[in-house]
C-alpha cells in the first residue's frame, strides 16, 4: 500500500484537477476581499477627510524620508487597550488622501494616528531636536538639522503637481500659488514658537513636519470621539 499522502495522490498527480481545485479557491479568496469593498456603506464622516496642505505635504514627505514609520505607527486598533491610550480606533476613510499610507507595523515609539494637536507646536519643536528633553528615557534619535535645512517651494509644488495627477483635489498647484501657502501656514506655526522663545524660519523642515504631525487624525475627530 502506498504511503503517499492523500494530497498527493489525489491532487498533485492530477494537474488538471489541481489546477482547476487551486483557481476555485483563489476566486473564493478574491470575492472575500473585494465584495466588501464595494457592499459596505460608506462611513458618513468620509467627506471630512481634508487634503495635506501644502506644508503638511512637504511635512509628510520629510516624515517618509526620515523613516519614522519604522518606529511609528498610524493605526489605533479597535480594542479597549489601543483607544484608552491612543483615542478613537482609525476608520478606512482617514487615509483617502495618503500616499502611500503610513501604517507602519512596528511601534517601538507610539502611534502618530491621534497625535495632532496633542501637544504645542513647541514640544514638537524641541522633541525633534532632543527627544529626552520631552520624552525623559526615549530612544527616538535626534533630528537637529530640521530645523537649520529648508524646504524647497519648487520641490514641493511638484509633489502637489504630481498628487494632482492622482485626483487630489488642489485649486492652486503653481509654484507661486504653493509659495504663498507655505509662507502663510509656516508663519502661523512660527508666531507660535516665539511665543515659547524659539526662533524658526517658515520654510524649517521642523516647522514643515510639525505642521504634518499636528495634523494627523483631526479630521472628524469629534464624531468618532463620541461615545
Amino acid at each position: 500500500m502506498s504511503q503517499e499522502p492523500w494530497h498527493r495522490r489525489v491532487l498533485e498527480h492530477r494537474a488538471g484537477l489541481f489546477a482547476v481545485l487551486t483557481t476555485i479557491t483563489i476566486t473564493i479568496g478574491g470575492l472575500v476581499e473585494i465584495v466588501p469593498m464595494y457592499t459596505i456603506p460608506t462611513d458618513p464622516h468620509a467627506t471630512e477627510a481634508t487634503l495635506y496642505t501644502p506644508l503638511e505635504q512637504a511635512g509628510r514627505d520629510i516624515y517618509v524620508r526620515e523613516g519614522c514609520y519604522n518606529c511609528h505607527s498610524q493605526m489605533v486598533r479597535p480594542m479597549r487597550a489601543e483607544t484608552v491610550r491612543y483615542g478613537a480606533w482609525t476608520r478606512a476613510w482617514e487615509y483617502q488622501w495618503d500616499r502611500p499610507f503610513q501604517l507602519g507595523s512596528r511601534r517601538i515609539g507610539p502611534d502618530l494616528q491621534r497625535v495632532g494637536g496633542k501637544y504645542p507646536d513647541a514640544w514638537h519643536w524641541e522633541h525633534l531636536r532632543a527627544p529626552r528633553s520631552t520624552s525623559p528615557g526615549s530612544i527616538m534619535p535626534a533630528y537637529g538639522w530640521l530645523a537649520e535645512d529648508e524646504i524647497d517651494p519648487a520641490d514641493v509644488a511638484a509633489s502637489v503637481r504630481a498628487l494632482a495627477t492622482l485626483g487630489h483635489p488642489y485649486a492652486d498647484t503653481s509654484e507661486a500659488g504653493v509659495g504663498a501657502q507655505l509662507e502663510a501656514q509656516g508663519g502661523e506655526i512660527v508666531k507660535r514658537l516665539a511665543s515659547a522663545k524659539i526662533a524658526a524660519s517658515p520654510l524649517s523642515e521642523a516647522v514643515a513636519l510639525t505642521a504634518y504631525l499636528q495634523r494627523l487624525g483631526l479630521d472628524g475627530r469629534a464624531a468618532l470621539e463620541t461615545p
